[in-house]
């Protein structure tokens, strides 16, 4: 997989209600920040569509748009601060790998990252089909939590016409705000397990860029 490895891109995820926190983005990933009002968001999702498909025309670019705006929605209904897309073009013609990244902020009972990070640890290692680590990042204390699961894709959806078993994997990845109680939770789901070791790469860069500044930074255009 290539195209990892270029100069990331940095986002402030942040509202009037929440202290704002930054981090950076690898080349191939297309994010959008669900939580700006409706018509920023809506300019956001415009740039986002043209951004994976730059070749495309007004009419994809329309019916993509929509469904994005729709699944911001939804998302933003359930906690989510933003989503991103990674698209990474698998080296000697293998196709394209993929994965989704997704940004929630929860309450936290406490304003201490240790306690807050050891009760975390506490609760993911109660899953024994879990593996669970934690992460002394340059922000402070996290947790990551990995696991995998079987789905059956139904033979209407695949190339074969046969049921298929498909296998997700998905990482976790908690991070305490370092004085108020909040807690991020970073999470990236991919059916491209074979690139499982280059997307474990990309989101360690991710948490490792977290950044909590004291004073709110103005959000870089993402392209």
């Amino acid at each position: 997989m290539s195209g990892t490895d270029t100069t990331s891109q940095l986002l402030t995820v942040g509202s009037a209600a929440l202290p704002p926190m930054a981090f950076r983005l690898p080349h191939g990933m297309h994010a959008i920040e669900v939580s700006l009002d409706a018509a920023e968001r809506a300019e956001a999702v415009r740039r986002l569509v043209q951004d994976i498909y730059p070749h495309g025309e007004e009419p994809l670019w329309g019916t993509v748009g929509d469904l994005y705006s729709a699944m911001a929605e939804e998302l933003l209904s359930s906690g989510i601060a933003f989503f991103g897309i990674g698209l990474y073009e698998i080296e000697d013609g293998g196709g394209v790998a993929h994965c989704s990244l997704t940004l929630a902020v929860t309450e936290s009972e406490s304003t201490e990252p240790d306690v807050v990070a050891e009760g975390i640890r506490a609760v993911l290692l109660s899953d024994p089909l879990r593996e669970v680590s934690w992460l002394d990042l340059p922000c402070g204390p996290a947790v990551a939590g990995i696991g995998f699961r079987k789905l059956l894709v139904d033979g209407a959806y695949t190339r074969s016409g046969m049921d298929t078993e498909l296998v997700m994997g998905q990482i976790q990845v908690y991070v305490p705000f370092p004085k108020d109680p909040y807690t991020a939770v970073i999470t990236l789901d991919t059916a491209s397990v074979a690139q499982w070791d280059e997307f474990s790469q990309a989101l360690a860069g991710i948490v490792g860029s977290v950044e909590f500044p004291t004073e709110p930074q103005p959000e870089e255009v993402v392209h």
